[in-house]
């Protein structure tokens, strides 16, 4: 069975939308990577970090999933990292009310022997030291290494970031970060640039309007599923990721055909991940759910033209 290592944030997030809002609850983007990718037939590992305050059943609720979490470090004494976000009526944009790094301030991750050899590695939003840290741990050059990360590593840790950049295979960031990133506003030059700066393929999300897939000089557009109910956007990109990671890492075929397949699981997830708040609606999701909205994916993208 192929494995995925999976770095990330393990967290609690607080949640404000106009829907509604919660305390504390399971978050992070390594939580919601290994959710969504615990949906492939794979092996798959968390490196990240917890405070002694993170409850046992969060910790059962990973390994239920089958996810290694023996490189999910638990500090004694330590407080676990805290998120908390307000979103507009758009829920496109959101006001950032709270960031406590508390144990990941310090974080210095450690790979599990067993995961040193992974075929795929998805890194998950965190600080670029903290994803080469990873990358330099791996005993094999792994066949195919994911990067997400955001524009506060563009604005706080840009030289650490491009040094990242340089050595993954595959970018997935916002349109607003690639537009940052590359200073271009065309999606297409901004995805020439980045793609330049090391990554073969460049994945740009789009939110609600889908994601793009770009390698070499072909292109491939993804939409997003139109939703009766979005209540909570958070974690979305990272379910996206997640499904991308664990696709490619499942079908063992890494090419830009099948990384269309991927981006399209991976949008498919994202659509469930939105319809309530945190981690509740992948950690109910069902196989038959998963099935029956890839068949309106496919119905939703398939026409027969006369050219």
């Amino acid at each position: 069975m192929n494995k995925l290592l999976i770095v990330g944030t393990v967290a609690f997030d607080a949640i404000e939308t106009p829907f509604g809002k919660t305390d504390k609850i399971l978050g992070g983007a390594g939580t919601y990577i290994g959710l969504s990718a615990s949906h492939f037939n794979l092996e798959s590992a968390i490196v990240s970090v917890v405070g002694d305050d993170f409850p046992q059943e969060y910790l059962d609720l990973l390994t239920d999933r089958n996810i290694d979490i023996s490189g999910l470090e638990i500090v004694k004494g330590g407080k676990t990292f805290f998120w908390s976000g307000l979103y507009h009526n758009d829920l496109n944009s959101r006001d950032t009310l709270a960031t406590e790094l508390n144990v990941l301030a310090d974080f210095q991750p450690k790979v599990p022997q067993k995961f040193k050899t992974a075929d795929v590695v998805m890194l998950g939003n965190l600080h670029p030291l903290v994803q080469i840290s990873v990358l330099d741990q791996m005993d094999v050059k792994p066949k195919l290494v994911v990067l997400d990360t955001m524009n506060f590593w563009m604005d706080c840790a840009l030289p650490e970031l491009m040094e990242v950049i340089k050595r993954v295979d595959v970018i997935t960031i916002n349109d607003e970060e690639a537009r940052q990133l590359s200073g271009e506003y065309s999606l297409v030059k901004a995805a020439a640039k980045i793609h330049a700066m090391g990554p073969e393929y460049v994945v740009i999300k789009k939110g609600e309007h889908g994601a793009l897939l770009f390698h070499d000089h072909k292109i491939f557009f993804a939409p997003a599923l139109p939703l009766e109910e979005v209540f909570d956007p958070t974690g979305a990109g990272d379910t996206f990721a997640g499904g991308f990671a664990g696709y490619i890492t499942q079908s063992e075929n890494i090419s830009f055909e099948n990384m269309k397949n991927a981006i399209i699981y991976g949008s498919n997830l994202a659509s469930f991940c939105v319809e309530r708040f945190g981690t509740e609606r992948m950690v109910h999701l069902e196989k038959d759910e998963v099935i029956a909205r890839l068949q309106q994916f496919k119905s939703l993208t398939q026409f027969d033209i006369e050219i």
